[in-house]
């Protein structure tokens, strides 16, 4: 899908830069897939300490083959 953006040229020349990466493309498809991956790591911090552990549970038990 062809878009056109209007992208601060200085930021993207940076980013570029600082990726190593072959094409400006490429660049802001890493930036995207980072910023929505921030993003969602973000929505996990919700459950910090929400969530309740059972003290008995023997996850060595569990993971011992049958």
């Amino acid at each position: 899908m062809a878009t056109n953006l209007n992208i601060d040229v200085n930021l993207l020349e940076e980013a570029y830069i600082l990726c190593g990466l072959k094409t400006k493309r490429e660049t802001v498809n890493l930036a995207l897939q980072e910023f929505i991956q921030r993003h969602k790591q973000k929505e996990l911090l919700k459950f910090i300490n929400k969530v309740d552990f059972d003290e008995n549970y023997d996850y060595k038990k569990e993971r011992s083959r049958k």
